[in-house]
């Protein structure tokens, strides 16, 4: 099977390469990985001892955040190296000064894994929530480098709990040890034999938790909202947007509206803005003008939605009618305020959650959508009881790096 995998990512390789020429993501993937060593050259790791961190994207980075931040505080004297996996991630946080060098993780081959973790040369490494690459991790085990799985969430479906996953479970005999989300996902590493296990909770919530108590003030916010409500949905797809649209198009109701859609595309952009039929002026259109008249907002940068979920009263969060497209819903709902998706979360466990306790609000239909915020509207009880329960599910649940941190201090 460790034969068969190889040969499978050699030849995923070779296609990606291939495909590159035809796909502006895919290209960034492979050019960006040509930049790793030279990169690396630049920094200052060769000067300290390195910590490495690997995140799959934007979210696990955000979601290993607060991990960061206390190692670097309580280890100064390490150098932080960030990986990602997807040019997603990369691309917005390559050149955040949380960490001293940040690069994609090379391709999961025994030769490339062999270069990489020769050049770092880490004293511990932390991969978060999901990553799990057998080249990389069977390096850091011959080399006996304490490795750790933060925020894990497993399920009863993923290979490894099934006949065929024998080698994805032996790759995760590479883990010193695992911090996970749940006692569910605990019994299950349990059932296959692995006890070096604590159930810490989701460092996700430190995150957005320290994002609450920061400043979230955008003064073009204040002018746009005025008094009024607001809805803002955030990390919006197509589906979610023709909610959106008829909702904004036929309501009589007195709000505000932004739109931060997940992809910056101008031209589906434009095509937005152009099918509202009230007045709508774009994030980069602003300048020096009054914002305070216009109705709808359609944010097409990147870096500013969690501070604007702090101006809204009511939220909709966009991904949820594709498998595992569903974005974050703690984001907004730290701010103690109802939240919307779409019908498929399945996967994502505070939405899970939030959902069974009625703090995330489903939607499968532009009638649905619809009747949801007219009814959060209108019945201050329904909204306030909603928005609490939100409010107090983030509130009971930090703590995760904290927790991780003081384990660290037996690693190092």
């Amino acid at each position: 099977m460790y034969l068969l995998y190889n040969i499978v990512v050699h030849i995923a390789a070779f296609l990606v390469r291939l495909l590159s020429n035809f796909s502006p993501k895919l290209k960034l993937f492979v050019q960006g990985r040509l930049d790793i060593y030279p990169r690396l050259a630049k920094s200052s790791i060769a000067k300290g001892s390195v910590i490495w961190i690997h995140t799959a994207s934007l979210g696990e980075y955000e979601q290993g955040l607060p991990l960061i931040e206390k190692i670097k505080a309580a280890y100064p004297e390490y150098k932080i190296v960030v990986t990602f996996f997807s040019p997603s991630g990369y691309e917005v946080k390559k050149n955040d000064p949380i960490a001293d060098a940040i690069v994609y993780l090379p391709v999961d081959t025994l030769s490339n894994a062999k270069k990489f973790i020769t050049t770092l040369n880490p004293k511990l490494a932390i991969f978060v929530k999901y990553e799990i690459w057998p080249n990389h991790l069977k390096l850091l085990k011959e080399k006996k480098i304490p490795t750790l799985l933060i925020s894990a969430y497993f399920k009863k479906e993923h290979s490894f709990f099934k006949w065929y996953g024998g080698f994805m479970r032996k790759s995760l005999s590479a883990f010193t040890h695992f911090f996970v989300q749940d006692s569910t996902s605990k019994n299950l590493l349990k059932n296959i034999g692995y006890t070096n296990v604590t159930v810490s909770g989701d460092t996700r919530f430190d995150r957005v938790s320290e994002i609450l108590e920061g400043d979230n003030s955008l003064p073009f916010m204040t002018t746009f909202k005025q008094n009024k409500s607001c809805l803002v949905a955030g990390s919006t797809w197509a589906v979610g947007e023709t909610f959106l649209q008829s909702y904004i198009n036929n309501t009589k109701a007195n709000l505000k509206y932004v739109i931060a859609p997940h992809n910056i595309i101008a031209d589906k952009i434009t095509s937005l803005k152009n099918s509202l039929n009230k007045s709508v002026i774009m994030f980069s259109e602003i300048g020096t003008q009054d914002i305070s008249n216009f109705d709808v907002l359609i944010v097409d940068t990147v870096g500013l939605l969690t501070k604007i979920y702090s101006y809204a009263d009511i939220a909709y969060v966009g991904g949820g009618f594709t498998k595992g497209g569903l974005h974050n819903t703690l984001e907004p709902a730290v701010f103690g305020i109802p939240v919307i998706i779409g019908p498929v979360y399945k996967g994502f466990k505070e939405a899970e959650d939030l959902v069974q306790l009625k703090g995330v609000l489903t939607t499968r239909t532009k009638e649905e959508f619809t009747d949801v915020v007219n009814e959060l509207l209108a019945n201050s009880d329904f909204y306030n009881k909603t928005a609490h329960i939100n409010k107090e599910y983030v509130a009971k649940s930090t703590g995760a790096s904290v927790q991780i941190t003081t384990f660290i201090r037996t690693l190092l």
